[in-house]
C-alpha cells in the first residue's frame, strides 16, 4: 500500500486578552523585570479569563484552523487535544470541543506529554492519515497553566501563560508535509515537573490543597540541564530520520520555555537568529501551546514560504521530548 503524503493544511491560534506583565508580577511576589527578562526571557503572559477553560481556547483556536483550511467542522474526521491542563478527567476536552465546534463525525481524544504534546499529536495524526484510517485531523496544543501555577512561588509563577495553537493535518503533495518524528520519554524524571495531587495516587483533600500539591513543582535546574540535552540529541536524530542536515533548516521552531535553552539549541546548530521563532517575550511558556503558537505566528507573519524546511522541538513532563521535520 503506497502511503500517502501528510502535513499541515491550516493554522490558527488564540490567547486570551489579558495581558500579565513582569511589572504586574513585581507587585505579587518578590521579583523584578530585569531578574526575570535575563534569566528567561519572558516580558509578559496572556492569562485566561475566570470564565475560560482549555476548550474555550481550544475552540477559538480551531475555529481560525478551520477557517484557513477552507473546511467546516462537520468535515472533520479526528480531534487531537495536546493538554495537561483539561476542562475535567473526563469527559476529554477533544469530546467538549467536537460538541462545541459541531463536528459530529469526528473521533476525539486527548494526549498527555506536557509541553511535548503538541509534537505527540501531530506524530499520531500522521499516523492515522497515512495508513488510510481519516483523511483529516484537527490537532491543537492548549493549556490554561494559570489555573495550576502558584502566584506565591517567585520561581515559577514568572514562567507561564495560557493559549492555544491549531492545525489541521491532511494529505499533502508528494515532496512535502512530515518527512521524520523522534519522539521519546525518560520517565525517571518525571518528580522533577509535575502536578502531585488529583490524580489517583494523591486524590483531592484538605491536606493536598494546604500543601498546594495542586500546582505546578518544578526543579529548574534539573531540568533546564535535561533540555539543553535533549533539544540537541533529538535535533539530530530527527534530522538523520529525515535525510536532512543542520544546514537544510529554513526555520527553527523550539519549545519557548526559557531563552538560554533555546539559544543553547541555536548555538549547537549553528543557526542565526532569523532562522528562529522566538517568541517567549509575549507568552512565556504555554505547554503544549508553544510550539503551535510559535509555529503559527511564522506561518501568519510570512516566516514560512511554501518548501521551506521547518524543524520543531520539544520538551516537557513525563520528561518526555518530541521533535518533527516537515517541509511546508
Amino acid at each position: 500500500m503506497k502511503m500517502r503524503s501528510v502535513g499541515i493544511i491550516g493554522t490558527g491560534k488564540y490567547v486570551p486578552e489579558r495581558v500579565l506583565t513582569n511589572a504586574d508580577l513585581e507587585k505579587m511576589v518578590d521579583t523584578n523585570d530585569e531578574w526575570i527578562v535575563s534569566r528567561t526571557g519572558i516580558r509578559e503572559r496572556h492569562i485566561a479569563a475566570p470564565e475560560q477553560a482549555t476548550s474555550d481556547l481550544a475552540y477559538e483556536a480551531a475555529v481560525r484552523a478551520l477557517k484557513s483550511a477552507g473546511m467546516t467542522a462537520d468535515q472533520l474526521e479526528l480531534i487531537i487535544v495536546a493538554t495537561i491542563t483539561p476542562d475535567t478527567s473526563f469527559p476529554s476536552t477533544a469530546c467538549i470541543l467536537q460538541d462545541k465546534l459541531g463536528a459530529k463525525r469526528a473521533a476525539a481524544f486527548d494526549l498527555s506529554a506536557a509541553c511535548s504534546g503538541f509534537v505527540y499529536s501531530m506524530a499520531t495524526a500522521n499516523g492515522f492519515i497515512k495508513t488510510g484510517m481519516y483523511k483529516n485531523a484537527l490537532v491543537i496544543g492548549v493549556d490554561t497553566l494559570s489555573r495550576i501555577t502558584d502566584y506565591t512561588d517567585r520561581n515559577t509563577c514568572v514562567l507561564f501563560g495560557d493559549g492555544a495553537g491549531a492545525v489541521i493535518v491532511g494529505e499533502v503533495p508528494e515532496g512535502r508535509g512530515f518527512l521524520s518524528f523522534d519522539l521519546g520519554a525518560e520517565g525517571a524524571g518525571g518528580e522533577l515537573l509535575k502536578l502531585a495531587a488529583g490524580g489517583s495516587r494523591l486524590p483531592a483533600s484538605e491536606e493536598t490543597v494546604k500543601a498546594k500539591q495542586h500546582y505546578i513543582y518544578m526543579n529548574g535546574r534539573e531540568v533546564f540541564k535535561f533540555a539543553v540535552r535533549v533539544m540537541g540529541s533529538a535535533t539530530e536524530e530527527v534530522l538523520r530520520k529525515a535525510g536532512k542536515t543542520k544546514e537544510d533548516i529554513d526555520l527553527f521552531v523550539p519549545h519557548q520555555a526559557n531563552i538560554r535553552i533555546i539559544q543553547s539549541a541555536m548555538q549547537r546548530l549553528n543557526l542565526p537568529e532569523e532562522k528562529c521563532v522566538i517568541n517567549v517575550d509575549k507568552y512565556a511558556n504555554t505547554s503544549a501551546a508553544s510550539i503551535p503558537l510559535a509555529l503559527v505566528e511564522a506561518a501568519e507573519d510570512g516566516r514560512i514560504k511554501e518548501g521551506d524546511t521547518v524543524l520543531l522541538v520539544g520538551f516537557g513532563g513525563g520528561l518526555t521530548w518530541g521533535a518533527s521535520v516537515l517541509v511546508w
